[in-house]
C-alpha cells in the first residue's frame, strides 16, 4: 500500500464505545508511533474527545463528514492505511463506508454483529476487495473474536496433539458480567425491524451456513435459533444449558472461517454456542427461568408496541453505556469441549476482563486495528472479507493476549 496521510482513522469516536476505543487507540497508537485520526459528524463531540484523550505525546486530527456522503467516505479512505467503525447499526450508517474502504484498497474492521448486513455486503463487495487488496474484517469485538479464535485455538492445539481438528466444538459461556451500550440496543432494534421488512430476514438468521461462501452453505448443523425454549444436558461439563443470545451470529462466523480458509476443521465440522448454568434440578430451574424470560423479551421486541415502551424506558440510548465502575468490574468466560473423532474430548477456556459489550469489545477492536496496520507485512491473506481466525489469527490471538486482557489456556482432563 502506497504512504497514506494517516494509518488508522477511528469513525464514530463520540458513541459510548467510540470514545473508549479512541482512548485505547490513542495510548496505543501513541506507543508504536502510530498516525490516528478521529471521524463522526460532530466537529464540537470530536473535540471533547479529543480533549480527553490520555497524553502520548502524540497529536490525532479530527475529520469531521457523513456516513451517508460517499465522497467525502472516499476521500477519508484514501488518505489512510485502516479504517476502524463504530458507526451502529451498520445496516443504517455503515454501508457507504465499506465500500469506500473497498474501493481505495484501504483496509477495514467493526464491531457489527449483523449477520445480514455481513452478508449484503460480502455479495456487493468480494471481488473488488480482492482487486484492490482491501482486506475487510467484520465482527472484531466480544461478537465474534473471542468464539472465533477460541475454536481456532483448540483446533490448533487438537491438530498438534492428535494429529486431526476435532469433529465436534461446544463453545458453553459459564461467565457475563456487564452492561451493554445504546449502540448495541440501536443495532438489536433495527434487526427487529428489518425483520418486518425484508421477506429473507429470518430464512438467512436460521440458516446456520448463510455467511459462507456460495456453493459452500451446506454441513451437518441445524438450523441457528433465536432463544428457543430448549434446556440441554451437557454430559461433558456435566452441567444444564440455556440459549445464548448472540450464540447464533458468533456460530455463522465461526462456520465462515471453516469454509474460506479451505476447512482446516473437516466439512463434517459441527460447532454449537450456549449458556451454562449449572448441574441438579436448581440448575435446570435456572436455565428454564432465563430461556422462558429471553423468549418473552424477543416476542416483545417484536411487537411494535411493545417495542417503543421498551426502546423508551428500558433499552439504553443511543451514545449511553455502561458506568465506570461496570466496565472496569466486569469480567467473562467460555469453556470449549471439542471431540475428536475417536471421541477423545480437549477442552479450552477463554477468559476476558472487563465490560465484554464496551471496555472488553473496545480492547479488542483496537488490537484488530493495530494488526491490519502494524502486521500487514505478516497477514498471508489478500484483499476480501474475512473473519478475524482467517484474517489474522494468532497474530491478533498474542496481541489481545497481550494487551488486552485475554487469556486462551487447554484445561487439564482432569478439570472443568
Amino acid at each position: 500500500m502506497a504512504e497514506r496521510e494517516f494509518d488508522i482513522v477511528l469513525w464514530g469516536a463520540t458513541g459510548a464505545t467510540g470514545r473508549r476505543t479512541a482512548h485505547h487507540l490513542a495510548r496505543r497508537c501513541g506507543e508504536s508511533g502510530l498516525r490516528l485520526a478521529m471521524g463522526g459528524r460532530n466537529r464540537d463531540k470530536l473535540e471533547t474527545v479529543h480533549d480527553d484523550l490520555p497524553d502520548t505525546g502524540s497529536t490525532s486530527a479530527i475529520l469531521v463528514g457523513d456516513s451517508h456522503d460517499t465522497a467525502f467516505l472516499g476521500t477519508m479512505a484514501a488518505r489512510t492505511r485502516v479504517v476502524v467503525s463504530t458507526v451502529g447499526p451498520f445496516a443504517l450508517h455503515g454501508s457507504e463506508l465499506v465500500a469506500a474502504c473497498v474501493e481505495n484498497g484501504t483496509h477495514y474492521c467493526d464491531l457489527t454483529a449483523e449477520p445480514q448486513w455481513m452478508r449484503a455486503m460480502i455479495d456487493l463487495h468480494q471481488q473488488r476487495a480482492r482487486e484492490t487488496g482491501a482486506r475487510i474484517v467484520h465482527a472484531c469485538g466480544h461478537d465474534s473474536i473471542p468464539s472465533d479464535l477460541g475454536v481456532q485455538f483448540l483446533q490448533d492445539a487438537a491438530l498438534a496433539r492428535y494429529g486431526k481438528p476435532c469433529k465436534r466444538v461446544t463453545t458453553r459461556v459459564t461467565r457475563m458480567k456487564g452492561g451493554f451500550s445504546g449502540g448495541t440496543a440501536a443495532s438489536f432494534l433495527n434487526a427487529m425491524r428489518l425483520r418486518e421488512t425484508d421477506p429473507d430476514f429470518d430464512r438467512l438468521s436460521k440458516d446456520p451456513y448463510a455467511l459462507c461462501p456460495e456453493g459452500e452453505r451446506q454441513g451437518p448443523d441445524g438450523p441457528d435459533r433465536m432463544m428457543p425454549v430448549e434446556v440441554t444436558w451437557d454430559p461433558d461439563l456435566q452441567a444444564w444449558t440455556k440459549p445464548y443470545f448472540m450464540g447464533p451470529m458468533n456460530s455463522k462466523v465461526v462456520r465462515r472461517s471453516n469454509a474460506i480458509m479451505e476447512y482446516p476443521y473437516g466439512r463434517d465440522f459441527r460447532y454449537q454456542e450456549t449458556a451454562l448454568t449449572r448441574s441438579g434440578i436448581g440448575g435446570w430451574g435456572a436455565a428454564m427461568r432465563s430461556t422462558i424470560f429471553g423468549r418473552l423479551f424477543l416476542i416483545a421486541m417484536a411487537i411494535p408496541t411493545t417495542r417503543g415502551l421498551l426502546q423508551r424506558y428500558v433499552l439504553p440510548k443511543s451514545g449511553e453505556g455502561p458506568s465506570k465502575e461496570v466496565r472496569e468490574s466486569g469480567s467473562y468466560e467460555l469453556v470449549q469441549v471439542g471431540e475428536m473423532p475417536d471421541g477423545t474430548i480437549l477442552k479450552a477456556r477463554i477468559t476476558g476482563q472487563g465490560d465484554p459489550g464496551v471496555r472488553s469489545t473496545t480492547l479488542m477492536l483496537t488490537e484488530a486495528a493495530l494488526c491490519l496496520a502494524e502486521d500487514e507485512g505478516n497477514i498471508t491473506v489478500g484483499g476480501g472479507f474475512w473473519t478475524p481466525a482467517a484474517a489474522m489469527g494468532t497474530l491478533l490471538r498474542d496481541r489481545i493476549t497481550e494487551h488486552a486482557g485475554m487469556s486462551f489456556e487447554l484445561i487439564p482432563d482432569n478439570q472443568v
